[in-house]
């Protein structure tokens, strides 16, 4: 059985037994998400304001990776490739949709004592929560394709390691999160940030490199009709929407925002709401810069200059004769893999969360982490093994859209949950921010089938 998580004290977080008094829940249940670091990380009482938020700064952080990840490199390169700046607007509204989401997942969180998987199969029946958590594996699935065959692409540029080799490599990962949960789930969060900073870095440099046209870039942000009303631009666009609001994100923040060993009151639960939402928006602004550096560079780079990019590997290749600096090419494979295995260490995190929270599987911590990680390693090598380097590239655009066709599957419950007052009592969230959700949720689902519509209309000609 796996470790018991630290005993709640007057300064641990409240487990769901004790905020079971909102009466919303069906069941009162002492169960912690992710028991092995819950309520580890001290969150001392008599700190400053900049003291506390550097205590809570952390899951934010762990949170944003999958909004830069693999995934992500091949929406926004195509988009950049093909469409210039234009889908600029899509990554900021993808990202303010995102601060939004995840701030209702720390207070869902913090409020209940439940991550959104436990809340789900605390509030629907099991055969819906079972159907719930197979749509969740196929997020995490499609999530982790995409990070591992990113991670392996990296390999190869760097070191002309076979394609399944570098899958197989990227499984070690594993072992990294293990050890690091282990000593200190601090640890974990300084090797993510490590990671961000990184990858920040490479893109900063290759912007620098490509020398945007800067009122194009400005230009970008602002939203245009044709984005909807393109085929080719809106199955893009919902790519990137799938890339960035990542739905295993939504289980993961709900979870790691339960690490803090904040004050059980109301006042400090209020306080960590507080904090958390500080570090969740600030980690995800660092995102919004590297995602839209991403689509800068391959603007400035290939659709300035007529080239067109199919792929992550062509996208390498042609990087340092359209920049002119050898660097931008090692910089680009760099970055590449520090984002591939920044996701997959957060990835195999949420793969154990969903499996807790909705199946209540109560298994050893390693056992759980290797099996969620055959769950993504797998696919990816027969993908890799038998699509070979074309369809492995094509396979990272359509996960993300995957990624997306399910996400209304974790949103709904999320802003359902947080709307509840009933079940969030006081922290219920605010009314404007109930109507800005459910016009994020709907926005979600109306693109999802604006695309599903044209993908058909397409095949029936």
């Amino acid at each position: 059985m796996s470790a018991p998580g630290p005993e709640a004290g007057a300064g641990a977080a409240a487990p769901p037994a004790a905020v079971a008094a909102a009466g919303g829940w069906r069941r009162e249940s002492g169960e912690r998400s992710l028991p092995e670091a819950h309520g580890t990380v001290p969150v001392p009482r008599h700190f400053g304001f900049w003291r506390k938020l550097l205590a809570f700064s952390g899951p934010g952080y762990l949170v944003a990776v999958g909004y830069m990840d693999p995934g992500n490199w091949a929406t926004d390169l195509a988009g950049g490739s093909r469409f210039g700046y234009t889908l600029l607007s899509v990554i900021l509204l993808s990202n303010l949709m995102a601060i939004l989401l995840q701030s209702l997942c720390a207070r869902l969180g913090i409020a209940t004592g439940r991550d959104l998987a436990q809340a789900c199969r605390d509030h629907y029946s099991r055969p819906v929560n079972v159907v719930l958590w197979m749509l969740c594996e196929a997020a995490i699935c499609a999530c982790d394709l995409a990070e591992v065959i990113g991670s392996a692409i990296a390999l190869k540029l760097l070191f002309g390691l076979p394609l399944v080799a570098g899958v197989l490599l990227t499984s070690l990962d594993v072992l990294v999160v293990m050890f690091l949960t282990h000593r200190s789930f601090r640890w974990l969060e300084v090797l993510v940030v490590t990671l961000i900073v990184v990858i920040g870095g490479c893109f900063l440099a290759q912007i620098l490199f490509a020398r945007p046209d800067a009122g194009a870039v400005f230009r970008g942000f602002l939203p245009r009709a044709e984005i909807v009303t393109n085929p080719e631009m809106l199955y893009i666009a919902i790519g990137i929407l799938g890339a960035t609001v990542m739905p295993h994100n939504l289980y993961l923040h709900s979870s790691i925002v339960q690490t803090r060993k904040y004050e059980g009151t109301p006042e400090g639960k209020r306080e960590a709401i507080v904090f958390a939402t500080i570090d969740s928006s600030v980690a995800l602004m660092a995102a919004l810069f590297i995602n839209a550096a991403i689509l800068i560079v391959a603007a400035a780079a290939f659709h300035r200059s007529g080239t067109v990019v199919d792929g992550i590997e062509k996208a390498h290749e042609l990087l340092a004769p359209l920049l002119g600096a050898g660097m931008a090419s090692v910089l680009f494979a760099v970055a590449l893999l520090a984002s591939g295995q920044n996701s997959t260490l957060t990835g195999t995190l949420a793969g154990q969360i969903v499996m807790e929270g909705f199946l209540n599987l109560r298994i050893r911590p390693w056992l759980r982490r290797l099996a969620t990680r055959a769950l993504a390693i797998i696919p990816a090598a027969i993908v890799a093994g038998v699509a070979g380097d074309r369809g492995a590239e094509k396979m990272l655009v359509l996960s993300q859209v995957i990624l997306s066709l399910q996400l209304p599957f974790a949103v709904v419950p999320l802003v359902l949950f947080t709307g509840d007052r009933a079940k969030m009592g006081e922290f219920v969230a605010p009314l404007w921010i109930r109507i800005l959700a459910w016009v994020t949720a709907a926005t979600i689902i109306v693109l999802n089938a604006k695309l599903l519509l044209d993908v058909l209309s397409s095949r029936g000609h």
